[in-house]
């Protein structure tokens, strides 16, 4: 029994990966035509969906955490090596202008630094101190929340993130590609979508990478639809930091209030370009320091401010 325990723990082997298997759909790969490549690849990327959905309850609870820890002035960290670390820095780069967030609420970080966004930096993923020492520079508290991505599950960088994590009080999510990731003992909760062998033997940056992109998605639009930054299914906390956003505003306004896009253009100069507030101001016909004010009762949500009897 003991022996079965240890077996269980013990970290698979590289050839032991789903990751890393050779698909038996693609072992005449280099014979296909272009058009054939294509298909084969699309009709590959049609798992990764079916993968993800499988993991729904973990990306879920996930999100609540996430949510939960942010509404109380935590940050949400991913941290990952190569395209798990640059699809992370992705997604929290979106956050500011989507979601009209301080650029500290959701970080990337990668192993190798900034380098490591356009080069493979030798040997960056291979140390759990590096994980750790990047986590140190951010002062973790306990209403963080930091993510290790590593589609292998096995990549020393993000497991010493992970127990990094654990020991400042942050809670800390894994994810991984591969069912049994050594990462899933390093971590509080795992997002696991299987999404089988590659077209590519070991291109994580494939299947892997597009389930890894999806997740992480569901995890911050998740997280910020529960903290109010949505309005029905429109981005009604973004940032007009250019033309295509304030056009966008622009539009939101109108469709909430009923106005022309002109008036909606005015109203939303009157209200400092935020978008919340300005459907507050003229759905109750009230001062925009009231609508901010009324808004701030309900925590940002609009839904909530423009209910009656709100106060």
């Amino acid at each position: 029994m003991a022996d079965s325990i240890k077996n269980s723990l013990e970290p698979l082997h590289l050839e032991q990966l789903t990751t890393e298997a050779r698909n038996p759909l693609s072992v005449e790969l280099d014979s296909l035509s272009a058009l054939e490549i294509v298909q084969l690849i699309n009709s590959e990327d049609a798992r990764v969906a079916l993968a993800v959905e499988a993991v729904s309850a973990a990306i879920a609870a996930a999100i609540d955490i996430i949510a939960d820890r942010l509404g109380q002035g935590g940050r949400l960290i991913y941290i990952g090596a190569g395209t798990s670390g640059r699809l992370g820095i992705l997604d929290a780069v979106e956050c500011p202008p989507t979601f009209n967030t301080k650029p500290e609420l959701v970080q990337g970080l990668i192993a190798g630094g900034q380098e490591g966004l356009v080069r493979a930096v030798e040997g960056a993923e291979d140390s759990r101190d590096a994980g750790q020492e990047d986590l140190q520079k951010l002062a973790l508290g306990d209403l963080d929340v930091v993510v290790g991505i590593a589609a292998s599950g096995r990549t020393p960088y993000v497991i010493g993130a992970l127990d990094y994590a654990r020991r400042s009080g942050a809670f800390a999510i894994g994810f991984s590609c591969n069912q049994g990731a050594e990462l899933t003992h390093h971590a509080d909760l795992n997002i696991i979508p299987v999404v089988g062998p590659e077209v590519l033997s070991g291109s994580t940056r494939l299947k892997a990478g597009t389930a890894t992109k999806m997740v992480l998605n569901m995890l911050t639009t998740g997280a910020m639809v529960r903290m109010g930054k949505t309005y029905s299914n429109l981005m009604v906390d973004l940032r007009a930091t250019n033309s295509k956003l304030s056009e966008r505003a622009k539009r939101i306004v109108a469709t909430l209030t009923g106005r022309s896009r002109r008036e909606a253009g005015e109203l939303l100069q009157r209200c400092d370009g935020e978008v919340k507030t300005a459907v507050v101001v003229q759905s109750l016909g009230i001062s925009p320091q009231a609508a901010r004010a009324r808004l701030d009762s309900v925590q940002g949500h609009l839904r909530q401010a423009l209910a009656p009897g709100e106060r």
